[in-house]
């Protein structure tokens, strides 16, 4: 499951730079953006899927490490770069874990928040999981 996104970097000897625009480095339009921080050491964070929802998470500070489930194979993938994003799509299980303290983790979603579109229960997303391949393979 390849999930990352690499951005350009830009800039000078200023400093650094990284553009994110829709439709271009970021795969949908966005119409939501949010981030986490201040996260205690030994809290994950996650534990869900979405029905409909993409996103794009970039560690712009600090690290941490994300767990991504579609139902059929795991991967773990260590964020500790601004000019790296990854791309949760649709139907994927996602867990943060292994925040560092200066973790500072941007999320771009595709759709303002709704509780109806998240899957917060394992079992319930790989029994939802099972059927999405079912109606794929037909």
């Amino acid at each position: 499951m390849s999930n990352t996104i690499q951005f350009p970097m830009l800039g000078d000897a200023r400093g650094s730079l990284v553009v994110l625009e829709a439709q271009k480095q970021i795969p949908f339009d966005i119409q939501r953006v949010y981030y986490i921080f201040g996260t205690q050491e030994g809290i994950a964070r996650g534990f869900h899927a979405h029905k409909e929802l993409l996103q794009v998470a970039v560690c712009v500070s600090g690290q941490c490490k994300m767990l991504l489930d579609n139902g059929n194979e795991k991967t773990v993938i260590t964020m500790d770069s601004p000019t790296h994003g990854v791309l949760i799509d649709r139907m994927v299980w996602h867990e943060m874990h292994d925040f560092s303290s200066d973790c500072v983790l941007l999320v771009l979603a595709s759709a303002h928040y709704d509780e109806a579109d998240y899957i917060r229960n394992y079992d319930d997303f790989t029994s939802l999981s099972s059927i999405e391949k079912g109606r794929i393979s037909e």
